[in-house]
């Protein structure tokens, strides 16, 4: 049984003092129930996507999305975790509920609250998302990881130092539209290209513009059976998903070759029946900028090893022919990591619903989405399309 995207709901990300994980949860689901002009009773379900791990208190958090409507109480509610892909896995989640039979109607937030602990402890947690056998190697927890794939790409195919700051650059220019981003700041390309106190090295060859943000944020949506969601006046079909996971070790296999990303892309556009010159913009997990580079090839927009072409010749920008990140991307939209996948389709929900203000991609049909979790660990992604 299909699914569609019928309602959603998205708090601007940021470093949020005085807010608790609680508060994101709640605000973002009463927005998304009222988007879609539903209440609680009508809701067969709720799916958290929440990593937590030390963030905050709250780690038996499932049940709080009751707060935003009573009618959600007695219904199931379920917390979903798979490192930065949470958010997804939520999503997928509740999918699986409807396509059973047993959901018509599901809720889906994902939300985290990251600033509320020192840097170091969000290294630390962040780390713990990796294998325990392998801590500390590379050193520097993900952007050691990351530092070490962008090396290891330089050694292959040349230095890209260049092309990592045009991705940079680009999703800043991008994230200064958008209302829902942490930094709404077009930090341009020579800021972004060069090394300097207020952008250091932060591992190998990434430096601080090459690096996601530690955001504050949530975002939620209203999944509905397509025999219910013919209902709605906003609707976006899940034409299909595909989540691919890979060994956790990276003694087990080489992050570069980003396997786990091309056998999803893959087989999503299969499923999907459709190619990659199809879909009128992606949106895609830039943890660093490295792993925008490697969407590109795994994507199949540009052969392994040449994914700078698609930056150099504006194929990926926001006026390009296939426009990625033109949300600003986890770079300057924020990385609140169980929010992030579930901001991901809410975003290209209004995208393909015209609902995207400042970002609108004209004349948007249809979408393709990358989660990631961990370094190509759990790789999601979904083609989305408006309805007719």
């Amino acid at each position: 049984m299909p699914v569609s995207i019928v309602g959603w709901g998205h708090l601007p990300f940021g470093k949020f003092d005085g807010m608790r994980l609680e508060d994101l949860i709640v605000r973002a689901a009463r927005e998304a129930l009222s988007h879609a002009g539903v209440t609680g009773k009508d809701v067969d379900g709720t799916w958290l996507g929440n990593l937590n791990g030390g963030f905050a208190p709250d780690i038996f958090a499932s049940s709080l999305a009751f707060h935003a409507d009573e009618g959600l109480r007695w219904k199931p509610a379920t917390r979903l975790e798979n490192a930065c892909a949470s958010g997804s896995a939520a999503i997928y989640a509740a999918c699986d509920a409807i396509e059973s039979g047993r959901a018509k109607i599901a809720l889906v937030v994902g939300a985290e609250k990251m600033t509320d602990v020192s840097g170091a402890d969000v290294t630390r947690i962040l780390g713990d998302c990796g294998y325990s056998g392998e801590t500390g190697s590379p050193p520097g927890g993900f952007p050691g990881i990351f530092g070490a794939v962008a090396d290891d790409y330089f050694r292959t195919y040349g230095n890209q130092s260049e092309t990592l700051a045009r991705i940079a650059a680009k999703n800043h220019a991008n994230g200064a539209l958008n209302p829902w981003a942490h930094m709404r700041r077009d930090l341009g390309f020579d800021f972004c290209n060069t090394v300097s106190d207020k952008n250091p090295i932060i591992a190998g060859p990434l430096r601080k513009t090459d690096c996601s943000l530690v955001s504050d944020g949530a975002a939620a949506l209203i999944i509905a059976s397509d025999d219910v969601a013919k209902d709605f006046p906003l609707a976006v079909s899940i034409r299909s998903r595909v989540q691919v996971n890979d060994f956790l070790p990276l003694k087990n296999r080489r992050a570069l070759d980003f396997e786990g990303p091309h056998r999803a892309w893959k087989a999503a556009l299969q499923q999907a029946g459709c190619s990659i010159s199809d879909l009128s913009f992606a949106e895609v997990h830039d943890c660093f900028t490295i792993a925008e580079l490697l969407s590109y090839e795994a994507m199949g927009l540009a052969p392994v090893g040449q994914g700078a072409r698609v930056i150099n010749d504006g194929t990926v920008m926001k006026g390009g022919r296939l426009p990625v990140n033109a949300s600003g991307g986890l770079k300057a939209k924020g990385h609140p990591i169980g929010a992030t996948g579930v901001s991901m389709h809410a975003i290209s929900a209004m995208q393909l619903t015209g609902q995207a203000g400042d970002i609108q991609v004209p004349g948007a049909t249809m979408a393709g989405v990358f989660n990631m979790g961990g370094a190509a660990v759990a790789s999601y992604v979904s083609i989305l399309e408006r309805r007719q």
